[in-house]
């Protein structure tokens, strides 16, 4: 109902990106709690540049159109729904910091952590935010 609003669209992408953000904290607290474990690799989850992609695809115009005289033909730009844009976690096989071949590097998770902590209070102020401006307007 409200998707189709600034409100709406701006709500469920921070709710989206405080979910994945819950979905990191517990993939950095497994990497650090593990490592000092051997053969473990780190994971990474990857989920804003997909997302921006989607953003940016809905808005780009392609520079022509085709001309799809069938519906079998394939179209030059399909715009991507930011709603079906999930996380991905994946493992990081190609590097490799310890001798007992564990790639976890506990200063980088360390940094990590607390910019995913930053990030989610930046998050949780601006849909604070959002709400506060939508009680500004029912009060006024």
């Amino acid at each position: 109902m409200f998707l189709t609003t600034s409100f709406g669209r701006t709500v469920d992408i921070l709710h989206r990106s405080m979910d994945v953000s819950l979905l990191r904290q517990d993939v950095i607290a497994n990497n650090i709690a593990n490592s000092d474990t051997p053969n473990f690799k780190r994971s990474v989850v990857n989920f804003e540049t997909a997302l921006g992609d989607a953003l940016r695809s809905e808005r780009a115009q392609p520079r022509f159109q085709a001309a799809l005289t069938n519906e079998r033909h394939i179209p030059f730009h399909r715009p991507v729904d930011y709603r079906s844009v999930r996380p991905t976690r994946f493992l990081d096989h190609l590097t490799s910091s310890k001798n007992n071949d564990n790639n976890v590097d506990i200063e980088v998770e360390s940094a990590e952590l607390l910019t995913n902590q930053l990030l989610y209070t930046l998050m949780t102020n601006s849909l604070n935010s959002q709400f506060e401006q939508v009680n500004i307007v029912l009060r006024g």
